[in-house]
């Protein structure tokens, strides 16, 4: 079971209308605007290699510094995309995407957890994450994507 002892905020992000491609990246930027670094945990490999190259190109009004964990300058980047449990550039925040492990949250300032809502087996996890957050008197908030994209916080 993941270590969510601390006081560190955890919130869940329900994607209801725009795949994680589309919702992640303005999520980065806001993290990287407060001055934090962040680090994506994915479920596999693959989904890193996909992130990757859409991150590089997702706007072309922005750009999105990042890396991958393993290369030569990883603990450098302001965003580190990993299938791995540690904290290699020192983020402030944890985005857990695509059925990726939770892990030892309690040193990261924030963690967000980004769950599709048609996905059975990711909003039960979802549901799990939050229970033991609560469990552990973690700060949680949860935050479901209208229509238009953005997200409104309901819990």
């Amino acid at each position: 079971m993941p270590d969510t002892s601390g006081s560190s905020e955890v919130w869940f992000y329900h994607l209801t209308h725009w795949p994680l491609e589309r919702a992640l990246p303005p999520l980065l930027e806001k993290t990287l605007e407060r001055g934090w670094r962040a680090l994506v945990r994915a479920g596999s490999q693959e989904r890193l290699s996909v992130l990757d190259q859409h991150l590089w190109s997702w706007s072309d009004e922005s750009f999105l510094p990042h890396g991958l964990a393993g290369e030569d300058d990883a603990e450098r980047q302001p965003v580190l995309l990993t299938t791995g449990m540690t904290n290699d550039n020192k983020a402030d925040v944890l985005f857990v995407v695509d059925h990726a492990e939770t892990g030892e949250i309690a040193n990261f300032t924030r963690t967000i957890l980004i769950f599709d809502g048609r996905d059975d087996d990711a909003v039960t996890s979802a549901r799990a994450e939050w229970r033991r957050a609560k469990e552990n008197d973690m700060q949680v908030s949860y935050w479901q994507q209208g229509e238009t994209g953005g997200f409104e916080k309901k819990a």
